[in-house]
């Protein structure tokens, strides 16, 4: 809700080296009645029915009030859709396990946290842990219909169903060069030009050549270099162009595009540019937090210049290096699911329903107690109160975000702008297509075997990508790379027939 709230650990997983920004805040021009815009799934009317509990686990560092406010949260939502909910929080590095566990044992549950990166969505509807929602998306959570971009339905279908509801937030992925701009200004320094990989050496050279203590380009591990690609499976070489209109897959290694990023990136490395230890690294924050940095690339959003400045206690400045793109990947970043166990289908459709299209509940879930954890100090704007710290929840994780109330620091026009970037996201050719592995699980074992050999190596400019490029490209291909390209082939050609 306010800065101090948790950015997203979610996406910086996914998109290593940014700060990222979901999490950071809410709020939104949403009317101030305690209201959706679902008028059955708002009522209270419950027929006489005695009331459902639903069990609804997510993922986050388990906050010591999470009891109190839960308790509040069942007395409105008993008003609401005469049901209750019993919310579990797994923290972060045990969520995963415990819900396969607890899926594969068909423990009782009804709604879980599920991503690209936790608890595997595509993975986890595949295997049966999940209830197909489509029908239940018509008949109980028209609101949600109403509210949501529908590229992320669209987007988080497997095999052409929908297995969860994704959070409402940003769509597109967008990556940025983020500066440091007090050394932009004290150099004088025009970062309007910059788009291009390549288009950064001369400002890197003015840095290195002025600044020893600085790192110039401050970059971890799992940088690589964006050549305009959509990959099937993270960080292996299968892919497909972004502006590709016959969905061939190919070896990125092989293309030209790559070729010239990783010589540009090797020739950074050998000036310096780049951390000696870069391909061991497992992160440049401590380089950000005390500003011994001039660049580096994140994923943006819209104000995300204003909230890293205020994180890092420093100005930073950004300009694009990507077209906003709808990945698979960018949607189905945080989701909620019913599980295939629940007794209370069409009731955890309503919760969700009633999650994301009412202000109040959803900020309750997110921000805690009006009065004890946050106030709020104008129809969309709340402030936190001391309390607060006992109720840190992980924003991004827990629904609509464009219903949370704004900061006061925040633009009125937040939100807006955040409809206005999701507009301008331009989906990927594959959007929609999820590579089904199950036929060549020993061939994707090798490959990754492959891949942690020599990937951050090559792609850190770490080694010669020439002479190291065609190891790997060897060894993949013995590892049986050529078959799942293929098997990933018949799958898109068959997926594309189809659209």
């Amino acid at each position: 809700m306010v800065y101090k709230k948790k950015w997203s650990m979610a996406m910086s997983m996914l998109l290593a080296g940014s700060l990222v920004l979901t999490a950071c805040s809410g709020g939104n021009n949403a009317p101030s009645n305690q209201t959706g815009t679902d008028g059955q799934a708002q009522t209270g009317d419950n027929g006489g029915e005695a009331p459902v509990e639903l069990v609804w686990y997510t993922i986050g560092t388990p906050q010591k009030d999470l009891a109190k406010v839960n308790e509040e949260i069942n007395k409105y939502t008993l008003e609401k859709i005469n049901a209750t909910v019993k919310m579990n929080m797994l923290d972060w590095g045990e969520y995963s396990q415990k819900l396969q566990v607890m899926t594969a044992s068909g423990e009782a549950m009804d709604i879980m946290f599920t991503a690209s990166w936790a608890f595997d969505y595509v993975q986890s509807a595949r295997k049966g842990a999940f209830m197909p929602i489509n029908d239940l998306l018509e008949s109980h959570g028209q609101g949600i219909l109403d509210v949501l971009d529908p590229a992320f339905l669209e987007g988080s279908k497997v095999d052409g169903v929908n297995y969860g509801v994704p959070a409402n937030k940003e769509l597109p992925a967008q990556e940025v060069w983020r500066f440091n701009q007090q050394l932009v200004d004290k150099y004088d320094l025009d970062i309007s030009q910059v788009s291009t990989l390549e288009s950064l050496e001369p400002l890197l050279k003015t840095i290195k050549e002025n600044e020893p203590n600085i790192t110039p380009l401050a970059i971890a591990k799992d940088f690589m270099p964006l050549a305009g690609y959509d990959y099937l499976i993270e960080k292996m070489p299968m892919a497909v162009k972004l502006d590709s209109e016959d969905y061939k897959v190919v070896n990125i290694l092989e293309t030209p595009e790559m070729k010239k990023e990783l010589q540009t990136m090797r020739k950074f490395y050998q000036a310096g540019y780049i951390p000696t230890e870069v391909a061991t690294l497992d992160t440049m924050q401590d380089a950000l937090n005390a500003g011994t940095w001039f660049t580096d690339r994140a994923a943006t959003q819209p104000f995300a210049d204003n909230l890293w400045s205020a994180s890092l206690g420093y100005p930073v400045v950004s300009t694009p290096a990507s077209e906003p793109t709808i990945y698979n990947w960018s949607v189905m970043g945080s989701m909620q699911a019913i599980s295939a166990n629940s007794k209370h289908p069409e009731k955890a459709m309503e919760f969700l329903n009633l999650l994301n299209t009412d202000p109040v509940l959803r900020n309750m879930v997110d921000s805690g107690i009006e009065g004890v954890h946050f106030n709020k100090v104008g129809d969309n704007v709340a402030e936190n109160l001391p309390e607060s710290k006992n109720y840190d929840m992980p924003t991004f994780s827990l629904g609509n975000v464009l219903l949370t109330y704004l900061n006061p620091e925040d633009p009125e026009n937040k939100w807006d702008e955040f409809r206005t970037f999701n507009e301008a996201g331009v989906p990927s050719p594959i959007l929609g297509f999820n590579f089904d592995t199950s036929s060549v699980t020993t061939e994707i074992a090798s490959l990754q075997n492959v891949k942690e050999e020599f990937w951050s190596a090559i792609m850190t400019g770490t080694v010669d990508p020439e002479e190291y490029t065609a190891k790997a490209i060897e060894k993949f291909k013995a590892a049986g790379l050529d078959r799942v390209m293929e098997e990933a082939q018949r799958q898109l050609d068959e997926w594309a027939a189809n659209q």
